[in-house]
């Protein structure tokens, strides 16, 4: 039996259709805009509101003289079925990370550098986990912001130890995924909670 394909494309290389097959349940009703528009914001919108700034930031089905280096994520597909998604851009487009004290315990830098970029969420589609597509899209990650101009990227991954989290708390993703690409622990802000970070 032939190995399944995996293929990772920036988010303006996917259709919409194909990110919204992905962002079901809990990360349908997110719309993956948690963390970008913050907390306040994010209650006070409806869902549909919610995907229209997700859509904004991505630029699925975008004409072609869209810039296409700025989009906010990834799409992995296996056999070309649309299995995942990564949130990755400049850490200062997610509202939510400014004013969270996870990112910011015990260091003392700029919440304003545009050039350290970051991993907000991710998302396995039903069906699809337990493949290793965490792994795949935490190293595209940093690939993809690596080719935008990023001098670091940060991840905010949970420690499970061994248990089974739901989507919801463990959209940061968990650790063994970015050990595999290469960052390395910055604080430990909380007793499931890191800071990474790969320089680039």
């Amino acid at each position: 039996m032939a190995e399944p394909s995996i293929r990772i494309v920036a988010a303006n290389e996917a259709s919409w259709d194909d990110l919204q097959a992905i962002l079901t349940g809990t990360a349908g009703r997110c719309q993956c805009t948690r963390q970008r528009l913050g907390d306040r914001e994010w209650y006070a919108l409806p869902v549909e509101q919610r995907a229209a700034v997700l859509r904004e930031a991505v630029g699925c089905d975008e004409p072609v003289d869209r810039d296409p280096s700025r989009t906010a994520g990834l799409v992995a597909y296996v056999d070309d079925e649309p299995a995942a998604w990564a949130a990755v851009d400049a850490r200062t487009a997610f509202r939510r990370l400014r004013g969270s004290p996870v990112p910011w315990a015990g260091r003392l830098e700029s919440k304003d550098d545009p050039t350290v970029w970051a991993i907000a969420c991710l998302v396995v589609r039903r069906g699809f986990r337990g493949r290793g597509l965490s792994y795949a899209l935490v190293a595209a990650a940093v690939d993809h912001a690596r080719e935008r101009g990023a001098r670091a990227i940060e991840g905010y991954p949970m420690l499970t130890g061994g248990a089974e989290i739901t989507w919801d708390e463990l959209s940061v993703g968990p650790v063994g995924p970015f050990v595999a690409a290469g960052f390395a622990e910055v604080t430990h802000p909380s007793t499931r909670r890191l800071v990474m970070r790969r320089e680039l």
